[in-house]
């Protein structure tokens, strides 16, 4: 196995690190290599928000509630961002992009972008012995955090990736079984998916009731129909329609 592919197969959330600095310099390659990440038609929708300010932080914190969102060595920002070919198609009077611009399909065009982006991102920080912790939990108050950034129209927070040296190894956690979600030229029925999902599902309890810390009794089937029966962050919706975006 090589050495890249051990990287990713090795991933794990890290919410715990170290006080210790990461570089200009790494943070400047991170970046590098988040921008040689596919991009839609080299559209490249997205922006990356760096937050090294103590004080900003501290906000993005109580926003997220997480502690690792201000204890960190340093804090990325990934915006689905159309603000820019919008100003270049203001600054021509023959064209019209806006039916175009605040489509479905851009918006989608700008969230994988950004996720795109993000996943290299991960990938290179960790190959430099970082760990990262994807933070979707800006978007408790994304109408907050949106302000906090002084977002224009056409850019949106979609989510944070936190970055510094790993102070705890948790255990890597399984992964539904690949049959689950590899399918062959059609998409197989869910019965035919429902035994590799019972079979993961035992995978998990065994793993939530040995792993190192935070043990319980628990399955993914039982956590995914409680997470899905509690209505989640549904301002970001109109939050969403308000920038722009997602209009038609």
């Amino acid at each position: 196995m090589n050495q890249t592919i051990e990287t990713i197969l090795n991933h794990r959330s890290i919410r715990k690190f170290k006080a210790e600095a990461i570089t200009d310099e790494q943070v400047n390659t991170i970046i590098k290599a988040a921008q040689q990440a596919s991009t839609s038609s080299n559209v490249m929708a997205y922006t990356i928000i760096g937050i090294s300010d103590n004080a900003l932080k501290e906000e993005l914190y109580k926003v997220s509630g997480h502690s690792h969102v201000k204890n960190n060595a340093h804090l990325l920002i990934f915006c689905g961002d159309l603000h820019r070919i919008n100003q270049l198609a203001n600054a021509d009077e023959s064209v019209s992009i806006e039916d175009n611009l605040e489509s479905t399909e851009q918006f989608i065009v700008a969230t994988i972008d950004a996720s795109l982006a993000a996943q290299n991102a991960t990938i290179a920080a960790e190959s430099m012995g970082l760990g990262i912790c994807y933070i979707g939990s800006l978007r408790n108050d994304i109408n907050r955090v949106n302000e906090l950034l002084e977002l224009p129209n056409h850019v949106i927070p979609l989510f944070g990736l936190v970055v510094g040296y790993p102070d705890h190894q948790p255990d890597i956690k399984p992964r539904l079984p690949l049959e689950a979600v590899y399918h062959q030229n059609k998409y197989l029925p869910f019965y035919e998916q429902q035994k590799h999902i019972e079979a993961y599902d035992h995978e998990m309890k065994q793993y939530y009731q040995t792993r190192s810390s935070n043990t319980k009794i628990d399955t993914w089937s039982d956590q995914m129909v409680r997470k899905f029966s509690q209505p989640t962050r549904m301002d970001v919706s109109p939050f969403v329609k308000q920038k722009g975006l997602n209009l038609k």
